[in-house]
């Protein structure tokens, strides 16, 4: 009887998705630029928010210097381009487009395929989002923010996304593309279409794309 019961669990456990989201496959990033650009006034001077896009998808090359701007590893040590309070290094990136969601691994700069869905229409509540090409959701994952309470994983993992966010919208001014910070975002929703464990919070979502008419 009761290795009927802890099979049944099990089977229940596998069949629900939420802890055991498994990879298609990995897509190695090409190598990011880390020179050039606009200079930092300028692109500070062009920093806006825009919610019309074209339908025109960003390339490989063009998702791969945005990922690492926003938070790649830019040392030795692993550190990345957006700080963490006590490099907790908590956030991660989920990358929804129209052929499937990701997640950005910074450490090897490639991103692992979750799914083939087009998930866009769950990446935010405003009706742009879910044609725009690109969408990111930051997650904060509050079982890394080792020694810190309720209140701290909460006031960090929105601070931390922040610097993220940023790095974003420096990049898309420098480069020409168009961004949004979002917070009007169903969280329990994307906390289920993800796939997130109990421990992984969503604290905002972005949109990027080519400028729309």
């Amino acid at each position: 009887m009761q290795r009927t019961v802890f099979f049944f669990l099990i089977v229940i456990l596998i069949s629900s998705g939420n802890l055991f989201s498994q990879e298609i496959e990995v897509l190695p990033l090409p190598e990011p630029q880390r020179t050039g650009g606009m200079p930092l006034f300028e692109a500070l001077d062009n920093r806006q928010s825009t919610r019309t896009y074209s339908p025109h998808a960003l390339n490989m090359h063009e998702l791969s210097n945005l990922l690492w701007a926003a938070s790649g590893v830019n040392r030795e040590d692993g550190r990345r381009t957006a700080p963490t309070a006590r490099n907790w290094q908590q956030i991660d990136i989920y990358v929804i487009t129209a052929n499937g969601w990701y997640l950005y691994d910074h450490t090897d700069h490639a991103l692992r395929k979750y799914g083939d869905q087009d998930l866009r229409e769950h990446a935010g509540t405003q009706d742009f989002v879910a044609t725009a090409p690109l969408n990111l959701i930051y997650v904060s994952d509050h079982d890394r923010m080792k020694g810190a309470s309720p209140e701290n994983r909460e006031f960090h993992s929105a601070t931390d996304v922040g610097f993220v966010a940023q790095n974003v919208y420096l990049f898309c001014a420098s480069e020409g593309f168009a961004t949004v910070v979002r917070g009007l975002v169903d969280r329990e929703k994307l906390h289920q279409v993800l796939n997130l464990r109990p421990s992984q919070h969503v604290v905002l979502g972005q949109t990027i794309g080519h400028p729309g008419n």
